[in-house]
Order: structure tokens, then C-alpha cells, then sequence
């Protein structure tokens, strides 16, 4: 069983210790900018740095559970490839939004495409799941 999750194991930790960078450099910015918190608000650079490190954490359980069913129900290897390609696109959708708010958007949008490929690889595994046993079960009755 451990071969056929260690790929979205490792992908998940990557997520994780990326979340983490992202985190450590709202702390930077906070002691650059001189925000305390639990104060959100300041100069420009730190608020973009904390809006960008909020949006990638929002988004983060959506990530993290359509990587494991995309995986679990349909194909391991594409999910996990598919995610580190996530993973990429977040971190240049923060490195875009601490410059400028605008170089957000091309990373936003293609990470956006790639969830929505690993909604469609989940639901795709998910149908052929429960249509293998449904069929099975009918079987059964005949």
C-alpha cells in the first residue's frame, strides 16, 4: 500500500514545507516593515507579502485533497506530477504578488487550471470507482 501513495506523500510535503517558506516570509516582512502582530495592515510590500502568503493558505486544503483522491481513485503518478507543477505555479504566484499585485494573475490562473484538471482526474477515478461497483454489484443479483 505505501508505493502506491509515497509520490502524494512526498508531494504533500513539499506543499507543507512551502507553506512554511511562505509563512516565514510574512515573519521577515513583519520585522522588515516593523507589524507586530496582530496587526494585518502597513506599507505595500508587507501587505502584499501577507496577502499572498493568506491566499496560498487558503487554498492549501483544497490543493491537499484533490491531489490525494485524484491519486488514491485515478492515477498516482499524474496527481503527484500534477502537483509539484501546482506547487510551482504557487510559489511564482507569491514571488509575482511580493513585486506587484498584477504578476499575481498569470500564476493564479494556471494554478487555478491545475486544479481543475485534479478535480477532473478525481471525479473521472471516482466515476470509474463507483461504476466498477455498481456493475459488480448487479452482477451479483443475475
Amino acid at each position: 500500500m505505501l508505493h502506491q501513495t509515497a509520490l502524494l506523500a512526498t508531494v504533500t510535503i513539499l506543499g507543507v514545507l512551502e507553506q512554511a517558506y511562505f509563512a516565514m516570509q510574512v515573519i521577515y516582512a513583519r520585522r522588515k516593515c516593523k507589524v507586530s502582530p496582530p496587526i494585518t495592515s502597513g506599507p505595500p510590500e508587507f501587505e502584499r507579502i501577507f496577502r499572498a502568503q493568506a491566499n496560498c493558505s487558503e487554498y492549501f486544503p483544497i490543493f491537499i485533497s484533490l491531489l490525494w483522491v485524484a491519486g488514491v481513485f485515478s492515477h498516482q503518478v499524474l496527481a503527484a506530477f500534477s502537483g509539484l507543477v501546482y506547487l510551482y505555479a504557487r510559489y511564482r504566484y507569491f514571488r509575482g504578488y511580493t513585486r506587484c499585485a498584477k504578476e499575481r494573475l498569470g500564476p493564479m490562473y494556471f494554478s487555478a487550471g491545475v486544479l481543475c484538471f485534479l478535480i477532473g482526474l478525481s471525479v473521472f477515478g471516482l466515476s470509474v470507482h463507483f461504476a466498477h461497483h455498481w456493475t459488480h454489484g448487479h452482477e451479483l443479483l443475475h
